[in-house]
């Protein structure tokens, strides 16, 4: 459940800011907004104006402190510096690995984006590819223009689907996504390849090729992903 509507809304609620000027408060952070929406009655959000927070390619790991000893690194950084900042806007930030439960950042990034899930699970930027992610989501009490939802999906003109066949276990194709086999996978030598430079079906996507992950942010995040399991 989300919080409760009373506590939604927070701080300097009389500032009113637009979209050009929250994009310029994240510049130096390596974040950038990710579109934006109106909740409406069926929201359980007490806010005029949603808008996300993400980062594309590099961007965010030239800025990130980089690991340390906690649990959720990148996570931990994430609440640091962004929680100021809204405090600065007069927003309230929610974040989507905050739960159980979690906020529902997959459908808000579809609304604020239109984006439509990747045939391997992730959603896909027309021009990001699947080198992106969503870091928070700003709370505005008042109305701010946002831009128009992209609704393009690359991927139903993609004939060959290379992200489907790329896999070294098979463990992504058209049935799903097999856990175990990619786990099992990235705990041999045989997995160096996907731990060190990231998910080899991801990558095998040509749309966005010139956001991939740098080989250290890559094998970050995989290594995140693998203590999990």
């Amino acid at each position: 459940m989300l919080v409760s509507r009373e506590k939604l809304i927070r701080g300097n609620t009389l500032k009113k800011v637009n979209y050009e000027g929250i994009t310029n408060a994240l510049k130096h952070l390596g974040l950038i907004l990710r579109g934006g929406f109106h909740p409406n009655e069926n929201d359980d959000i007490s806010a005029a104006t949603v808008v996300l927070i993400g980062n594309v390619g590099r961007g965010l790991w030239q800025s990130f402190s980089g690991p340390n000893e906690t649990q959720d690194p990148l996570d931990d950084w994430c609440r640091v510096v962004l929680r100021p900042i809204a405090h600065k806007l007069g927003a309230d930030i929610l974040f989507p690995f905050d739960g159980p439960p979690y906020y529902p950042f997959i459908n808000w990034a579809k609304r604020a984006e239109g984006l439509s899930p990747s045939p391997i699970g992730p959603l896909i930027h027309p021009c990001y590819g699947l080198w992106h992610a969503y870091r928070g989501a700003l709370l505005f009490s008042h109305v701010i223009e946002v831009p128009r939802p992209l609704s393009i999906n690359p991927c139903e003109s993609c004939s060959e689907k290379p992200c489907l066949v790329s896999c070294p276990v098979g463990a992504i194709g058209a049935d799903g996504y097999n856990v175990s086999a990619c786990v099992s996978h990235l705990k041999t030598p045989l997995g160096d390849d996907c731990l060190g430079q990231g998910c080899r079906a991801r990558r095998a996507c040509p749309i966005g090729q010139d956001y991939l992950y740098a080989p250290e942010q890559a094998g970050f995040h995989m290594a995140a992903f693998l203590r999990n399991y």
